[in-house]
This record gives C-alpha cells, sequence and structure tokens, in this order.
C-alpha cells in the first residue's frame, strides 16, 4: 500500500513517462527478442542445412550477430543521448527497429535466394541489436533522472521487468508459430506496427531534467562571464571525467546476466535437443514456461527494491546463486526428465547475477554529459563479449569438460562482480 501511495505521489509527467517507456521497452524486447527464440525454427529457413554440430555454431553465429555490433551502436546513440537529448535516442532507436522488422517480414528463404538470405537475415540482426541498445539505456536513464529513491528504484526495475514481458510474448508468439500453425511473417509485421505506435507516442516525452539542467547551467555561466557560447565545450561541467574504477565495475555488473540468460535459455535448450531429444518445437514450450518464472520473480524483485536497498538484494542473491552453481554439475549428471531441467534453468533466472534492481545506483555515479555514452557502450560491450564467449565456448567446452562447464564459466563471474558491487557500496558511503 505505501509502494502504491508512493507512485500516486509522482506527478503526471512522470507517469506518463514511465509508463511510455515501459510500454516502448516492451515493444522493442518484443521484436528483438522474437528471432533468438524462434531461431531453433527460423535458421533453418535462412541458413544452409547442416550436421548438428555445425547447427550448433550457426546458432550461435545467429545468436551473437545481434550483440557483437552493440558497441558501434553505443557510440553512436550515445552520443546522440548525451549530446541532443534522451528523448531523441528512444524514438530514433524505435523506428530503425520497426524497419528492420519490415525486412525480416518479407525476407525470403535459403531455398529461394540461397545465401544471401543468411547475410541478410544476421544484417538485420546487427541492426536490430544497435537500436535495442540506445533504447534499453536511454529508457532506464530517463526515468533514472526523472525520479528519486526509493521510488526510482522498481520504477526502473519496471523497465527490466517489460523487457522481460517482451521476450516473454516473442516466446508465446514462437509457440503459436511452431504448433499452430501461425505464419512467422506476420510475426514480424506485428512487431514493426506496435514498434511505429512506440515511436510516434513517445513524441510526447520531455527532455529529463538532469540533462535539460545541465546544459542550462553552463550556458548560463557562459552568457554571465560574457565569453564566447564555444567555451561550453570547455566547461566543467562538460569537461567532468569519468572514474576507471566505476567505468570497470559497471562493465563487470553488465557482464554477469548474459551469461545466466545464455546459459538457461540456450545451452539448457540444447541439453533438451540432445539428451531427450526435444523438438524445436517442445524447446519454445519449456523456454516459454522459463520465462514465465523470469517474469514473475523480477517483478516481486523490482517490489523489493522499496524496501530493501537495491546492493543488498545483490549481495543476497549472490550466495544463493553461488551454492547453486556448485551443485550444477551434480544435477545436470542426473537428468531424468525435462522438469529437472526446467528447475536448473527457473533457478538461473531467479537468482543469477545481474545489476537489476541497482542500475540507478551505478548511472549516478557518471557524469551527466557523459552517463549514456558510458552507460551504453558498457552494456553493449559486455554483450558483445561475453555472448560470444559463452555462445561458441559452451560449445567446445562442453565437449571436453561435459556439465562441469557451467562452473568454469560461473565462478570467474562471481570474483569480479563481488569486487564490483563492493565498489558501488564505497561510492554509496
Amino acid at each position: 500500500m505505501e509502494e502504491m501511495g508512493t507512485f500516486k505521489s509522482l506527478n503526471t509527467s512522470q507517469k506518463e513517462a514511465i509508463g511510455l517507456l515501459s510500454i516502448g521497452t516492451f515493444l522493442e524486447y518484443f521484436d528483438l527478442m522474437l528471432y533468438v527464440h524462434m531461431a531453433v525454427f527460423l535458421n533453418g529457413l535462412f541458413f544452409p542445412p547442416s550436421d548438428t554440430h555445425t547447427t550448433n555454431l550457426l546458432s550461435a553465429f545467429a545468436f551473437c550477430s545481434t550483440f557483437v555490433f552493440r558497441p558501434f551502436g553505443a557510440l553512436l546513440f550515445g552520443w546522440i543521448g548525451d549530446n541532443i537529448g534522451r528523448k531523441a535516442t528512444v524514438i530514433i532507436t524505435t523506428i530503425i527497429m520497426a524497419l528492420s522488422c519490415c525486412v525480416m517480414a518479407n525476407l525470403p528463404t535459403y531455398e529461394q535466394i540461397g545465401v544471401a538470405a543468411a547475410w541478410i537475415v544476421t544484417l538485420c540482426r546487427i541492426v536490430q541489436g544497435m537500436s535495442s541498445m540506445g533504447e534499453v539505456i536511454g529508457a532506464n536513464l530517463y526515468i533514472t533522472e526523472i525520479t528519486k529513491p526509493p521510488i526510482q528504484y522498481p520504477a526502473v526495475g519496471l523497465i527490466a521487468v517489460c523487457g522481460t514481458l517482451g521476450g516473454t510474448c516473442a516466446l508465446g508468439i514462437a509457440s503459436l508459430v511452431t504448433t499452430s500453425g501461425f505464419n512467422w511473417r506476420n510475426a514480424f509485421w506485428v512487431g514493426a506496427l506496435v514498434a511505429l505506435i512506440g515511436a510516434v507516442s513517445r513524441g510526447r516525452l520531455r527532455e529529463t531534467p538532469d540533462f535539460a539542467d545541465a546544459k542550462r547551467r553552463v550556458k548560463q555561466a557562459v552568457i554571465k562571464t560574457k565569453q564566447n557560447p564555444e567555451i561550453l565545450e570547455k566547461s566543467i561541467i562538460w569537461k567532468e571525467k569519468v572514474n576507471k574504477k566505476t567505468a570497470l565495475a559497471l562493465f563487470i555488473i553488465e557482464c554477469s546476466w548474459p551469461i545466466c540468460f545464455y546459459v538457461a535459455y540456450m545451452h539448457c535448450g540444447n541439453i533438451l535437443r540432445t539428451s531427450l531429444n526435444f523438438t524445436p518445437e517442445q524447446v519454445i514450450d519449456q523456454n516459454f514456461l522459463v520465462s514465465m518464472i523470469q517474469l514473475f520473480s523480477w517483478i516481486i524483485l523490482s517490489y523489493l527494491s522499496y524496501i530493501i536497498y537495491p546492493l543488498e538484494i545483490l549481495k543476497a542473491r549472490l550466495v544463493i546463486f553461488l551454492s547453486f552453481v556448485l551443485l550444477s554439475p551434480y544435477l545436470l549428471n542426473n537428468i531424468q526428465s525435462s522438469w529437472h531441467i526446467l528447475f536448473i534453468q527457473g533457478f538461473i533466472v531467479v537468482f543469477g547475477f545481474m545489476g537489476t534492481p541497482a542500475v540507478p545506483i551505478f548511472y549516478k555515479h557518471f557524469p551527466v554529459f557523459k552517463r549514456f555514452t558510458y552507460a551504453s557502450f558498457m552494456y553493449a560491450l559486455s554483450r558483445a563479449f561475453i555472448y560470444v564467449i559463452t555462445s561458441f565456448g559452451l560449445v567446445y567446452c562442453s565437449k571436453f569438460f561435459g556439465n562441469w562447464v557451467i562452473i568454469i564459466i560461473m565462478l570467474p563471474t562471481a570474483i569480479p562482480y563481488m569486487y564490483a558491487i563492493r565498489h558501488f557500496e564505497k561510492l554509496e558511503k
């Protein structure tokens, strides 16, 4: 009840902004994850037929293409966000996502145009990955800069929840495509339509107070001193430096969740296919259940962040998850049904490493005029770096280390993750 009362205390502009950005993030992640979760089905349409090992490599390639060029998108949209504004960024990225969905909806298959289909679909994934970069960071920063703690934590957490909801709906559509004969092209047409609606509706957003106020303060200082406006770029506010340890800590935090996501959805999906002989349709159905578990757990997590300090939540979840990681090889070696895999997947998405719900704490320790660029670049670089290593690494390492590969990947992640949390704790104190 107290939380509801706090939400009611938000002004109309804040409520509208949170609503528009939450809906926009849902639509953006629906479009982005639509191919990711239908990859077991769509890769067979756009890539040449091959053996199981090669198929796994092609699947990893298609998955990584979404993230590997994200750092370039981060630099581009980060510059726009820090120099033009947060509002412009989220509108531009939503339009780009809509256009890429239109291309996907009309793209001929491998049987129709050969290897060109594989190249075009990869290019579309790259464009979608780059545009989603500006979207998620733009939404997180926008809400961070228009709200204050403690309501700031669940408000920003709502963005993560809506992103998960978008992925869940994408899995639902994927299930319809594979089990009910729903045309997969219509799914991308739906994605394009909702993205365009989101772009138009976001035209009502105002620029964030932090960004607008920082620019106004610099310009007023220039006017008062009667100097050339070009001195703006030499101002202390404009040239404020980023702490390298803080940037590194944010990068480490951002590296954590991609590992958990890939293991929960992709790696466990491969185990279902190879060990339990699941069809692509059955893998999608199981991942849909995992996504539902993730969605409800993140809703609870966002609520708890209003009551419990977010960094304390991250530390508690870390202790629980490390205990699970040590047991994971035993659990994976004794799988007898898909329910055992579902338990493992569910535990990973509920307690795995991540930055939510402490994201506003991380962002506020970066200068206003560099916040968007650094936040988006660290986010993008972490995804590109970790997804490439994890996706291809698991394909090869699993052949040599079996299920012990989970410990080999997770434990080295935990140590720097603890350091990063500790660093932000010191900054807060």
